[in-house]
């Protein structure tokens, strides 16, 4: 008996600042995130990019990739991309951009990787609000008036 389906898994998932195609059809990823360190807040990212790798499936699907607020619930940016697999053997890559993305506040923000409604994957990033250092004889940016 021949399956006719199989749920790919999840090879690897990388947020990035960009993720650029070459010529011969290798991927080129630019400023792979970590955690996002910002002297200010809020902030907006001009640009992020989710970058899925899938494998050892069979069949057609439906990625869903979402990034989710310190909250738990707050949906700030999600895509959805089908895609197919004709053979176990072969991968499917799929990038996500978000554009415009707002960071009210500091804390773990989670990008969750799903395919056909199941949770493959969810990992945190990380923003840390650090102000920049005070210059000398003045307070720190973020520390309270003196009243005389």
């Amino acid at each position: 008996m021949n399956a006719t389906r199989i749920l790919p898994d999840l090879q690897c998932s990388l947020l990035c600042e960009e993720v650029r195609q070459e010529a011969n059809g290798n991927f080129f990823l630019v400023g792979v995130i970590n955690y996002i360190r910002v002297p200010q807040l809020p902030v907006v990212a001009f640009k992020l990019s989710v970058f899925n790798r899938w494998t050892a499936g069979l069949g057609n699907f439906t990625e869903s990739v979402r990034l989710i607020a310190p909250d738990q619930t707050t949906v700030l940016r999600k895509s959805e991309v089908k895609f197919g697999l004709q053979d176990p053997n072969l991968h499917a890559t799929n990038v996500s951009v978000f554009g415009q993305v707002e960071f009210k506040a500091a804390g773990h923000y989670f990008v969750e990787v799903l395919v056909d409604d199941v949770m493959k994957l969810r990992y945190p990033v990380t923003v840390i609000h650090t102000p920049p250092p005070a210059k000398e004889g003045q307070p720190p940016a973020d520390a309270p008036a003196e009243s005389k």
